[in-house]
């Protein structure tokens, strides 16, 4: 077994060999220090998010075959900065920029602390105060615009203040003359508080983007093309009620039963505009007040507009249950005030509703909901031992007291990558495994698709034939001539208990994978005399991977490991009677490929005597027979096919 340990920078990478699944982590750190000269106190190493840790093994942390490990170097204990500099290096709240700023100071000058009740977040009502520039005056209700989203919302004036480069000109021209400047409206900085959201806290906003409190509702009749009005729309549904904008009115329609109304949405001043847009709210059509024009309206004398309900599942109806808007479990909306919000879902709940119920809101900043919670007791921290896995504590190597070594094979580790090219079920060659493609061990076959099984001889279906096969030479009768073999089925031998092999001790059956096999012949299957193809080429391909176990039987078996060697096809199917009443299937295939007589000409000219796709040896005095019907079939689809080659 083998992995990957790269660094955490990405730029070196090495393979680690001889590796076992029960290779311990202090084991890995000394092969680690042999390949990357990195002592192991110096070494923290990362697995899909996890630090191991020693006293683990690799099977502990499901390090699978050529699985990437980080590495972390740590930094030497000659080079690290004394306790001192690094409480001076870190920033505070201020510098890194996590602090309040200086307009989010200045913007609460002017907030009254106390609530008016029915009005939350409203300060309660003073009096006007001029701060003598400007339209609007501080605890003024005005119109404020969201700039993300071009929508007019109900505000109150905070304060009024100027921009910084403004206010010292303003001071020096002060200094020398006795009369104040007028300032102009670029310069000045509106600070609002939204009624319906105060939680959006105080925003600063210019004043292009802020205007009196609209309050004169437009009639029928008062509505005409071309005037440009505030109105409620919703963009997102246009059958439903949104937020308020500025529109100009396009078209206006009346008929005995219905009004239309079509206008052009602005959202906000930059120029973006929503055309042909029907208004079905035509009774709530508002005048834009003009600035200084209007009279400035106070909390004593509200002018409360409707806008889109917050909850579109229960349109903010307050009789009816809703598990969005209210308690996720009960779904009432009662006693708000002993409800509390998940940090992670923002889901409501009432305190009385979790099991167990809670006597009273807890006092942690951040409160999760028993759905988005994670379990303490199952979180393992950077340096900390793996817990117990109830799934590994029942597996045999868990209870076993042999101290063998069962980490280090490869016939049962799990596939890192499935070919998904063609499905499993595919016959024929694999799209860019090329004949003679070569692999260590055959967990690699099967991850290229070619033979998926890992430890199985033949892969298919009984009812529907063959796709693969691996020639290893485990049965005498195995006879490989390179382009034609004799491949013995599977069963006939006694494996009970813990044997891999044994002898020939009964007989074979057409059943499975040998009737899988039996399929891809092309001719009707006979259990007791065998069968013969008439025409070889009409039957299933199968593909063949040749394994170095099978040298000790064949000349044409690799040295080390498995060999692709190209499809395939069955030719005779038959039952033969062995010696001591033993009895088995042996299968003879031909080879299936076709090449081109020209080719194999100039080959023979060159004193080349083998096939040029599996170099089998022909010997000098092979006959070529050329395929007459397919030559005819290449010279009518392609002409000229053959000439010049």
């Amino acid at each position: 077994m083998w992995i990957q340990v790269r660094t955490m920078d990405g730029k070196e990478t090495h393979r680690v060999d001889s590796l076992s699944k029960l290779t311990k982590v202090e084991d890995l750190r000394q092969k680690i220090f042999e390949t990357f000269n990195v002592a192991p106190d110096r070494q923290r190493l990362f697995y899909r998010g996890k630090q191991m840790e020693d006293g683990h093994s690799l099977f502990d942390y499901s390090v699978g075959l050529n699985d990437i490990v980080q590495l972390l170097v740590r930094q030497s204990p000659a080079l690290q900065p004394a306790a001192g500099k690094e409480k001076d290096s870190e920033l505070s709240d201020t510098d890194s920029g996590c602090g309040p700023s200086e307009s989010d100071k200045s913007s609460n000058n002017g907030e009254g602390s106390v609530e008016m009740e029915g009005h939350p977040g409203v300060a309660a009502p003073l009096d006007l105060v001029d701060p003598g520039f400007g339209f609007y005056k501080i605890n003024e209700l005005v119109d404020a615009r969201d700039t993300s989203m071009g929508a007019w919302f109900e505000a109150i004036v905070v304060n009024v203040t100027q921009k910084g480069e403004a206010a010292s000109k303003v001071t020096e021209s002060d200094e020398e003359t006795d009369m104040p400047e007028v300032i102009p409206d670029e310069d000045i900085v509106y600070h609002v508080k939204y009624e319906d959201y105060p939680e959006n806290g105080v925003i600063q906003l210019s004043s292009k983007n802020v205007r009196a409190r609209a309050r004169s509702t437009l009639q029928w009749e008062e509505l005409s093309p071309g005037d440009v009005v505030m109105l409620n729309y919703n963009p997102d549904d246009p059958k439903e009620r949104g937020f308020w904008y500025d529109a100009e009115i396009l078209q206006k329609r009346e008929s005995r039963t219905y009004k239309e109304l079509y206008a052009k949405i602005v959202l906000g001043d930059g120029g973006d505009v929503l055309n042909d847009c029907r208004i079905t709210l035509v009774d709530e059509i508002y005048k834009i007040e003009e600035p200084g024009n209007a009279v400035p309206l106070t909390i004593a004398s509200p002018m409360k507009r409707q806008s889109g309900p917050v909850c579109k599942h229960c349109k903010d109806n307050p009789s009816k249950t809703c598990r969005m808007c209210a308690c996720y479990i009960c779904g009432g909306k009662q006693d708000p005030e002993k409800q509390l919000m998940c940090d992670e879902c923002d889901m409501a709940f009432h305190i009385y509703c979790l099991n167990p119920p809670l006597s009273r809101i807890p006092d942690d900043e951040d409160w999760y909901c028993p759905e988005c919670r994670n379990d303490a007791s199952e979180v393992v921290l950077a340096g900390e031992k793996l817990k117990e896995s109830k799934k590994k504590a029942k597996m045999a190597s868990a209870n076993s007291s042999s101290q063998r070594d069962w980490g280090k094979g490869m016939a049962c580790v799990g596939r890192t990558r499935e070919c998904t090219i063609v499905p499993s079920n595919h016959y024929g060659p694999i799209p860019g495994v090329p004949v003679g493609t070569m692999w260590k061990f055959r967990v690699q076959v099967s991850e290229s698709g070619v033979h998926r099984p890992h430890v199985a001889g033949i892969h298919g279906r009984s009812n529907d034939g063959a796709y693969s096969l691996v020639l290893a030479g485990g049965y005498e009768d195995d006879v490989d001539h390179g382009n034609s073999f004799t491949y013995t089925g599977s069963g006939g031998r006694d494996l009970s208990g813990n044997k891999r092999t044994a002898e020939q001790s009964c007989d074979q059956k057409l059943t499975n994978m040998n009737r899988a096999l039996a399929l891809n012949c092309s001719a009707p299957i006979n259990d007791k005399e065998g069968s013969e193809a008439k025409d070889w080429r009409a039957g299933k391909p199968v593909r063949v991977v040749r394994n170095a176990k099978g040298g000790r039987h064949s000349k044409y078996a690799p040295k080390e490991g498995n060999r692709y060697d190209g499809i395939y096809k069955v030719c005779i199917r038959t039952g033969m009677r062995r010696k001591l009443i033993q009895r088995g299937f042996c299968l003879l295939f031909r080879c299936a490929r076709l090449c081109c007589c020209d080719c194999l000409d100039r080959s023979f000219r060159a004193e080349v005597y083998s096939c040029p796709a599996c170099r089998y040896d022909l010997g000098k005095n092979y006959s070529m027979q050329v395929n007459e019907p397919l030559q005819s079939l290449l010279g009518q689809f392609f002409p000229g096919y053959g000439n010049g080659r």
